[in-house]
């Protein structure tokens, strides 16, 4: 299924074949947490941003409107109407971020709703159930995601747990792909490292999960508030184990930059409601570094968001009225910066894509890792 096509030192260019379509790698996933991007934009404006994956929530659409909604009107590409690959996280972060109340077990964990404060239980199968109801093309096995920094031993505890969990996972995930009323009997499992920020906790945990053979492997648990030389260092201590001939997966990463170096380092997915969530604030990323929208100097400024860019918000519109608009609080801000800040993203692994096919990817991020990560000056 996935086919490394060639490197440049640790970073990898391959692709991906799924029952939805090729993934060409590396890859950015556009974040559609309740089955949409915040921000307006719909599944049709994603072809035209570049979007290749949708990654959707399992804990939020299992809330509202409900796995079992979303089966009965055919799975999750029909309801959204997105003909291409999405990826479902497998709602375990959201369990111990959102949830009100929550108490741990070795069946699962037991918490309260963030939205009503009702009871819930979710385990691995609950999961792999909500999932598969999905019809998601990748699934994301069922992990304890522990705080940083939390104690060795039960860091330790909790990647013993986890491993447990994706046995479970790849139990039941069999079991429903051979059911005949199954939406997607091809969808595929996806285990996750853990082990904080413990160098020898990551390597023991990733051998242990390598052998379990799933179908790409991601590392949990960083982006969470420790400083980036220290997600890099782990990503560094982890990549020699995980296996060549699968994808990987940096679960909530992140800037331009952070992507740039991650991908030298060995990685071939990303995801972050950065680009989004910021865009929606005013923060917008150009090729030669980052804008504040509603800065005073943009107000009779005609030029595009970034000269340099060709999508749909920089075609049509000046950055004196992208300002306008957010200082009126119009919602055409938000929906206008999305979408320059989605396609920003998506161009950025194209390029970062180009670069690896032409063996220069070294020069690209001399050029641009620190660059997009600047503040952009006129």
């Amino acid at each position: 299924m996935f086919e490394l096509i060639k490197k440049e030192g640790n970073a990898r260019r391959g692709q991906l074949t799924t029952v939805h379509g090729v993934i060409q790698t590396p890859v950015f996933m556009n974040v559609g947490t309740a089955a949409a991007i915040k921000g307006g934009i719909s599944s049709l404006d994603l072809k035209e941003l570049k979007c290749q994956v949708e990654l959707c929530n399992t804990y939020h659409l299992h809330l509202r409107p409900g796995d079992d909604v979303i089966y009965k009107l055919g799975g999750l590409h029909k309801f959204m109407n997105w003909n291409g690959p999405i990826l479902t996280d497998s709602g375990g972060f959201q369990v111990f971020s959102l949830a009100k109340l929550r108490k741990i077990k070795e069946e699962g964990v037991y918490f309260q709703s963030h939205i009503d404060g009702r009871r819930i239980f979710m385990g691995p199968e609950e999961s792999i159930r909500i999932q598969s109801h999905l019809g998601s093309t990748i699934a994301m096995a069922f992990d304890e995601c522990v705080e940083n920094p939390a104690p060795k031993s039960y860091s330790k505890n909790s990647c013993d747990r986890t491993v447990r969990w994706l046995k479970r996972c790849q139990t039941e995930l069999k079991r429903l792909n051979s059911m005949d009323e199954t939406i997607n009997p091809r969808q595929m499992l996806f285990g996750i490292n853990q082990g904080c920020t413990f160098d020898d906790l990551r390597i023991e945990h990733m051998k242990t999960i390598r052998d379990l053979d799933c179908d790409g492997y991601a590392i949990g648990g960083l982006a969470v508030g420790e400083p980036c030389d220290v997600m890099y260092r782990i990503i560094e201590s982890v990549e020699p184990y995980m296996p060549v001939d699968k994808p990987r997966y940096l679960m909530g990463v992140g800037t331009p930059s952070n992507i740039i170096e991650a991908v030298y380092r060995g990685v071939d997915f990303f995801d972050c409601v950065m680009p989004s969530r910021n865009a929606r604030h005013a923060t917008i990323f150009t090729w030669n570094g980052i804008m504040h929208a509603t800065n005073a100097k943009y107000e009779l400024d005609e030029r595009p968001i970034d000269p340099e860019c060709d999508c749909p918000t920089c075609r049509n519109f000046t950055r004196a009225y992208i300002r306008h608009l957010f200082k009126a609080d119009e919602q055409l801000a938000g929906r206008l910066a999305v979408q320059h800040n989605l396609y920003f993203y998506n161009t950025l692994m194209e390029r970062i894509r180009q670069a690896l096919d032409e063996g220069r990817f070294g020069e690209f991020r001399n050029k641009y890792s620190k660059l997009l990560a600047s503040k952009l000056e006129d």
